[in-house]
């Protein structure tokens, strides 16, 4: 198995999806309706981030040849977006792109199971997360690659969903101050990692900068 390509897949989506960060988001969406309510929401979402995941990572490629774009192009704009909500984890605030206006925030608390809207789409499998899984998608070439985007698409789940069944437990421990330092911690991360990705394609649509 390819480690970087592993790291850089697992780190990539665990600072966008950020469980613990989305942890009080979850936990405001079941507030109220008991452990067990909690648990299925947390178990549909493990089906319905996975199921996702498979569809972005087997369509992902064709998406982009129907549309006659470039992986480099795609990479250049999913590398600004990712480093737009990069800076808004760096700034304390939540990217609209993931969680919506303040109108459709209001909508989300409405839902009876949030599990498919809005914690899968948009805030856990929206536009960041859509834009890596395809552009590191694009970066496989082999065999060991293979399986490193898989188990690092894999990993990042497993880490949020084991994060949202502990989310009884976590609450009592996980204070504002431990939020805010994960997050900004997540943002540098994803704004590295995004510059790398913008760079990276860069030098590939405007050669003479590789020079």
């Amino acid at each position: 198995m390819d480690q970087a390509l592993f790291l850089k897949i697992f780190a990539a989506l665990f600072a966008i999806m950020n469980p613990i960060a989305n942890l009080p988001v979850f936990l405001s969406l079941t507030a109220d309706k008991g452990a067990g309510f909690e648990r299925k929401v947390a178990f549909t979402l493990l089906i319905s981030l996975s199921v996702g995941a498979a569809i972005v990572g087997l369509t992902g490629d064709m998406i982009l040849k129907v549309f006659g774009i470039s992986l480099d192009a795609f990479r250049l704009a999913g590398g600004f977006l990712i480093l737009l909500i990069a800076l808004n984890l760096i700034s304390g605030e939540k990217s609209k792109a993931h969680h919506g206006t303040p109108e459709e925030q209001e909508q989300h608390a409405a839902q009876e199971n949030p599990a498919i809207y809005p914690l899968t789409i948009p805030i856990l499998l929206g536009p960041g997360s859509i834009s890596t899984m395809i552009i590191f998608r694009g970066q496989v070439t082999g065999l060991s690659q293979e399986i490193a985007y898989i188990a690092g698409i894999a990993a990042s789940i497993a880490v949020l969903i084991a994060t949202f069944f502990s989310a009884p437990f976590l609450s009592r421990f996980l204070g504002q101050t431990a939020t805010s330092v994960m997050s900004r911690l997540m943002g540098m991360i994803l704004a590295a990692i995004a510059m790398e990705m913008m760079v990276d394609s860069l030098k590939v649509l405007l050669p003479g900068l590789a020079k």
